[in-house]
């Protein structure tokens, strides 16, 4: 698998080598040993799968305060997403910027997201289904997040928003800490 630097601080593309023949193809999803070429060397706790039925929905953006942040590989196993991503971390040269990365099925790109970042995305078809790695339990005392339209933000999301949970709705605007 390659790892590709994205803009922010920490955070990585990661594109699977596939190897085909005539059955289909393999690819690896995990390797800890390649992950630590990265940096990474905190163990998998959780995996999580998520379906959204219809193209347009947003989840996000979501995270975990400390002391339970949490890095998260994201995966697109069916259909195609706008992932987003920000950089949390007020120590950042990245600090308060988001990268946005399409994440489908078809291309089995993933996304290597680093503690302090809120993640979310939007469904660009039907029927889309995630699969997530977390380094830490979920607990809901420490969940949070910031609005999907947080002017301090901006993100411009690829589509007209057709769903979204009255949660993410009414998550406060970014505050600086």
């Amino acid at each position: 698998m390659e790892f590709i630097k994205t803009s922010l601080n920490g955070a990585f593309l990661i594109m699977p080598e596939p190897k085909s023949d005539s059955r289909g193809w393999f690819a690896r999803f995990f390797c800890k040993e390649l992950f630590k070429t990265i940096g990474h060397n905190k163990e998998w706790v959780q995996m999580n799968h998520s379906f959204t039925s219809a193209k347009g929905t947003v989840r996000g953006m979501h995270f975990q305060r400390q002391p339970l942040s949490e890095i998260k590989l994201v995966r697109c196993i069916a259909g195609k997403i706008a992932d987003v991503i920000i950089d949390l971390r007020p120590e950042s040269p990245t600090y308060k910027q988001h990268a946005a990365f399409e994440l489908s099925a078809q291309n089995k790109h993933m996304i290597y997201i680093p503690e302090g970042f809120a993640h979310g995305f939007q469904t660009l078809e039907d029927n889309t289904e995630l699969i997530y790695l977390h380094s830490n339990y979920y607990n809901p005392e420490f969940e949070s997040g910031i609005r999907y339209n947080d002017p301090a933000i901006s993100i411009n999301w690829p589509l007209e928003i057709t769903n979204i949970s009255e949660r993410d709705l009414n998550f406060p605007d970014f505050q600086e800490k």
